[in-house]
């Protein structure tokens, strides 16, 4: 998936949106897709300015789009313009390494559960081969 089919799926823009290209992407089971870190992404000013670390809420909230995508291509298309992945909890947050400008952070999603509207994940990011962070995840989908 490319930025156009991404924004179709997702109501996120700049600067919150978070996912640049989906690389492989597997319905009811898998995907992985990247996201450019930038130094100007406005985050950056503040965090911090002489040492720039993506703050990690935000890697999480990449790898929660990354899941949502995942969700809305399992369940067969792109939604309409109300529906919503809401996430319902965040467990085993670990982050391993800072993430800087220039990295490109891949972002893995496996979905380990999908029942009855919730939606269970694990997903992991990575950059350059190396484990930045991993956390599971649970949402639920609003159409």
């Amino acid at each position: 998936m490319e930025i156009n089919e991404i924004m179709a799926y997702l109501p996120h823009r700049y600067p919150f949106l978070l996912v640049d290209r989906v690389v492989s992407l597997v319905p009811d089971k898998s995907v992985v897709a990247l996201k450019n870190v930038s130094m100007n992404e406005p985050f950056f000013t503040g965090h911090f300015p002489r040492h720039p670390v993506m703050p990690g809420v935000l890697i999480l909230e990449a790898l929660a789009q990354a899941a949502a995508l995942l969700s809305f291509k399992s369940v067969g298309g792109p939604p309409d313009e109300d529906a919503v992945v809401y996430f319902a909890g965040i467990d085993k947050a670990r982050f391993k390494k800072p993430v800087m400008p220039g990295d490109q952070l891949i972002l893995h999603v496996e979905i380990l559960r999908h029942l009855k509207g919730i939606w269970k994940y694990s997903t992991y990011a990575e950059v350059d081969g190396q484990r930045v962070a991993e956390a599971e995840m649970m949402a639920t989908l609003r159409l």
